[in-house]
């Protein structure tokens, strides 16, 4: 590969929320937790070898009866979001990384290929917290 000899003009995309294809036969609902799957389409969270959180579900897109792509999705990359939690936390858990059980419940013990979500930034109570996402989104 050759380095530039001339000046490039990358054009700047903000990047908070961005659309991605959607993977077949599955539907996705507004404020779920979403991945990119080993193929690379949005799909709900749930545990999969090679998965990566891609963000929180701006809309409710249903593609039940679609081919993987027949449709996209747009996903928040950036931001605080409130998220429940299977598991009983507490204030010491701030600053702590949470992985996505399913689309809509984190904890922060990983089990085996569950994505990481982000990091509490805020306490609720012992089943919701607020989680920042930033640089964790793909």
């Amino acid at each position: 590969m050759a380095a530039l000899t001339a000046n490039v003009d990358r054009k700047e995309k903000e990047g908070k929320l961005v659309a991605s294809p959607v993977v077949a036969s599955d539907i996705i609902y507004q404020g779920a937790l979403v991945k990119h799957n080993a193929a690379g389409y949005l799909a709900p969270c749930a545990a999969e070898a090679g998965a990566v959180f891609a963000g929180v579900a701006y809309e409710k897109v249903d593609n039940s009866a679609g081919a993987a792509g027949a449709k996209t999705c747009r996903v928040e990359k950036k931001g605080s979001f409130l998220m429940s939690s299977g598991t009983s936390l507490s204030q010491a858990d701030v600053g702590s990384a949470v992985y996505a059980s399913d689309d809509d419940t984190v904890s922060t013990t990983q089990a085996t290929n569950e994505q990481l979500v982000g990091y509490i930034v805020e306490f609720i109570s012992s089943t919701q917290v607020r989680v920042r996402i930033d640089n964790v989104a793909i």
